[in-house]
């Protein structure tokens, strides 16, 4: 643990964050200890990117928002329009167009008292958008390494993964497994064996010139992922959703990941077996362009 914390881009050290309808300067974005969030990760929540002024796949994720949160049981939940009001605010409020991440997340609210029972949440959700200047993670490396974790990907039986909630724990500790390899995320397999996700991505791979993903049960079926597999079918590349055993991910020609935060990022390595010839396949390198092409002109237009 650093002695003396630092903020990977000094831009962020005054940023202001909006909770429930009002901007605080960044050491003054505090929740309740009675919030659903402190008390059981009891909330949904959306990763959003900025580009050129406009906030990309903006419908998409706020559709996902309100289902987790309708699933969830949520009560009086804000409207998309007033979701989008607090966005545009935060953002104009940090002069920011442009490479920037989002952070928005909606609690069931806080509680009355300590108790895990929704029926004590009487305040209503708690709303927080924290918007930060921040490239796409990854942007400066040419490869992933992965390893495989010993931690399963929940599967439905469990908990249905279309809930995009904040309970993060089994994720997390699967990152953890990679932090300790020395290697930059980790492939979660689910309950039988077969590949689901990385820790905190979906991921992609690319054999005989089609691409192939695993089916969306045991991992969240990603924005991003949704987005890939529509730009393969209206560019005539092949693309199918299947199961992907262990001896057909590391015999890939290509792998990438995806995601809002980091994109379409190439891995070449998992279990330290070389995927294709260990460089950016020519797949995933087309599917990069067709991407940033898509989030740079397209998106909801910031009103300021």
């Amino acid at each position: 643990m650093a002695t003396h914390p630092t903020i990977p881009d000094p831009r962020n050290k005054d940023i202001q964050v909006w909770i429930n309808g009002k901007l605080y300067d960044r050491d003054q974005a505090n929740i309740s200890v009675f919030d659903s969030l402190v008390q059981g990760g009891d909330g949904v929540w959306e990763g959003l990117r900025v580009y050129n002024g406009k906030i990309f796949a903006l419908d998409e994720h706020l559709e996902r928002l309100q289902n987790s949160a309708h699933t969830m049981a949520f009560d009086n939940v804000p409207s998309n329009n007033e979701i989008k009001e607090a966005i545009f605010a935060t953002l104009e409020a940090n002069g920011m167009r442009d490479e920037t991440h989002i952070r928005l997340t909606l609690s069931r609210g806080k509680k009355v008292t300590s108790y895990m029972d929704p029926r004590v949440n009487q305040y209503g959700p708690t709303l927080i958008v924290l918007a930060e200047w921040k490239p796409p993670i990854h942007d400066d490396k040419e490869g992933l390494q992965l390893v495989t974790s010993s931690i399963r990907r929940n599967p439905p039986q469990c908990i249905d993964s279309k809930i995009h909630h904040n309970n993060l724990i089994n994720n997390i500790l699967a990152k953890i497994e990679a932090n300790v390899a020395g290697v930059d995320g980790a492939v979660m397999m689910d309950i039988e064996g077969y590949v689901s996700e990385v820790n905190a991505t979906n991921i992609f791979f690319v054999n005989k010139g089609k691409v192939l993903t695993p089916y969306a049960d045991s991992c969240l079926p990603g924005i991003t992922r949704s987005i890939v597999i529509d730009l393969c079918k209206d560019n005539g590349i092949p693309v199918e959703e299947k199961r992907i055993s262990m001896a057909e991910m590391y015999s890939a020609d290509e792998c990438f990941t995806t995601g809002t935060m980091g994109e379409l990022v190439p891995a070449v390595e998992i279990d330290q077996r070389i995927i294709g010839n260990g460089t950016k396949g020519h797949i995933t390198e087309r599917l990069q362009e067709l991407h940033r092409q898509r989030a740079e002109t397209t998106g909801e237009p910031l009103p300021f």
